[in-house]
């Protein structure tokens, strides 16, 4: 008998052990667990995900990362799938997994790394790519808006009509959880940034993008930032996109593309409360 029923304080430890065998790094799967736990979800949605149970065994894990985003005044939920894995002998059931998720209404659902085997999965359920490349930019290049000033966010800022709350409350979130969090403030007015710094290899250090208003607003202070970034040895910024970023230095590949299902409130600059971020994979 296969149920698919939400995951329990009480089935932590299987779900580890699940993703585990699955994956492999128990070290990092007890810390995403863990930074589940400490989380509050929004009412009505799952604190750490959904499992397929075979008789008290557990087979599948889908893990969901949700969050309350207010927008326009109004609470907006967005939940990031992640960690999805079926034992072989049972992956005819994946897709209750999913189809259990998304039936909660009035909720935005992404994926940012979903694995290739997925892809028809989430396609037939309704969700569509909202970035199908990336972009490896060298933004120091680019040329500086006159008087432009970038700073680290800092517990007491204050919110106003250029930088509200929610805005500042997602940046000092981002802070925490190890994330880049910058005010770029140019004629009087503060634009929000969220890096993830990533080392790949020995020498190689990229920022990816996680959170800026749109795309053209980092094209905008695209070189003050860049410089900001090279002189703590980020030269290169990756963005979510869905071709060349005009004005920007760089180079676009596809081929790994991001999903969506529900509003528009995930865009290719804008993978905030994501499993990179939550998870810590920087």
């Amino acid at each position: 008998m296969i149920q698919c029923r939400e995951i329990r304080a009480d089935d932590i430890d299987a779900v580890v052990a699940l993703l585990t065998y699955g994956f492999g790094r128990q070290a990092f799967w007890d810390r995403a667990l863990a930074r589940l736990q400490q989380r509050q979800a929004p009412p009505g949605l799952p604190q750490y995900g959904y499992v397929l149970d075979n008789d008290g065994r557990l087979v599948g894990v889908l893990l969901l990362i949700c969050t309350d985003v207010p927008s326009n005044g109004a609470s907006h939920f967005r939940c990031n799938m992640s960690s999805w894995y079926v034992m072989p002998a049972y992956r005819s059931y994946a897709a209750l997994l999913a189809q259990r998720a998304t039936r909660h209404k009035n909720v935005t659902f992404f994926n940012v790394t979903p694995a290739p085997n997925t892809w028809p999965i989430l396609e037939a359920q309704g969700f569509r790519p909202f970035a199908i490349g990336r972009v490896l930019a060298v933004p120091w290049l680019n040329r500086s808006p006159f008087a432009t000033r970038i700073e680290e966010i800092m517990p007491g800022t204050q919110a106003d009509r250029d930088l509200d709350q929610i805005e500042i409350d997602l940046l000092l979130h981002h802070k925490a959880y190890g994330c880049l969090s910058l005010i770029c403030e140019s004629d009087g007015q503060r634009h929000p940034f969220v890096f993830g710094l990533e080392q790949r290899r020995r020498y190689l250090h990229i920022a990816n993008l996680i959170y800026c208003r749109n795309t053209a607003e980092f094209v905008r202070f695209a070189g003050p930032i860049g410089r900001f970034l090279a002189r703590r040895g980020y030269l290169f910024v990756e963005i979510q996109s869905n071709g060349p970023i005009a004005g920007l230095i760089g180079r676009y590949s596809d081929g790994r593309p991001k999903y969506r299902k529900g509003g528009d409130q995930i865009h290719p600059g804008d993978v905030a409360y994501s499993e990179r971020v939550v998870f810590g994979y920087w």
